[in-house]
């Protein structure tokens, strides 16, 4: 198992790539992390965003850290992003993600991962409407796929969320939505597994048991997301002595729960969400630190 962080941290804080990624390789002592879209938004003029890329991956060369992947950030959150009901914004989805598509080889990156979607309260009533959508989807997977595999890309990503309307929340759902993104696709699709995430809200039994979900899709899984939660919702707190005191995550028990899903390797990423404008800045550094040396005592790399 490797570990690395999400970028997540420098969203409104460290915008600029030298100093977060300073604050990756040599603060945190990382060699891997995570991109996060809100540093660099896809759809940027094309120049400034190239640009930007290449400034982004000679300092993660400079400070020896790998980008691993790209991920979704904050703002496709507040859209409905790929499941909105009106065709005309789903497009615009769908731009977001090729362009997110073509930036990956700009910062060295094999893989791109993302949040789906959320549907309206609506349309998540409506059993015709959910599967509509859900066709939908596939389909602008299936061409997602085709894209990736022209960019040079090993994989994709979706992440399974939190509540209902965010699909997938369930461990049946999850099951039945890999097989769907994983039909005829150029590419293989592979999962993202948020700690915090899984029918928090709504779920109950194993749908609620993080340790349930590393189990059952460990071995299909690419990358987990860690975050201390209590599980009442998905908090991202960090690791440190006073979150672990009413957070249910423990280490041990995530990497017991990976050895018995047969995965050979995944890398897990520590993301944690601060207010953008506060605490100060040293207690958000002072917070990944000692999240950092709390996983530590598991994982070397």
């Amino acid at each position: 198992m490797k570990l690395g962080i999400n970028a997540a941290f420098a969203a409104c804080r460290y915008p600029e790539p030298e100093i977060w990624l300073k604050i990756v390789g040599e603060t945190l002592g990382l060699r891997y992390v995570q991109f996060f879209s809100d540093l660099i938004d896809p759809k940027v003029e094309k120049k400034t965003k190239e640009r930007l890329c290449r400034n982004t991956k000679n300092a993660a060369k400079k400070y020896k850290v790998l980008i691993h992947s790209l991920f979704t950030g904050t703002a496709p959150h507040w859209s409905h992003f790929l499941l909105h009901p009106d065709e005309g914004m789903r497009k615009d989805a769908v731009g977001w993600w090729e362009n997110y598509i073509h930036m990956a080889p700009f910062l060295g990156a094999k893989a791109v991962g993302s949040f789906l979607g959320s549907f309206s309260v609506s349309d998540s009533e409506n059993p015709k409407r959910k599967k509509f959508l859900t066709e939908e989807l596939v389909k602008t997977w299936r061409h997602f796929s085709s894209l990736a595999k022209d960019e040079g890309l090993e994989y994709l990503m979706f992440e399974p969320m939190s509540v209902p309307r965010e699909m997938p929340c369930t461990i049946s759902e999850t099951e039945k939505l890999y097989e769907r993104l994983n039909e005829k696709m150029a590419i293989p699709t592979k999962l993202c597994i948020d700690v915090g995430h899984g029918a928090s809200v709504s779920g109950t039994g194993k749908d609620r048991d993080p340790y349930a979900w590393i189990k059952r899709f460990g071995s299909r899984t690419a990358v987990i997301h860690l975050q201390q939660t209590d599980k009442k919702s998905s908090r991202h707190w960090p690791f440190t002595k006073r979150y672990n005191k009413v957070g249910i995550i423990r280490g041990e028990k995530v990497l017991e729960a990976i050895g018995k899903s047969g995965a050979r390797e995944i890398l897990l990423v520590i993301e944690v969400f601060h207010s953008f404008f506060e605490p100060a800045e040293y207690q958000v550094l002072d917070d990944l630190k000692e999240s950092v040396d709390y996983w530590r005592r598991w994982i070397k790399r």
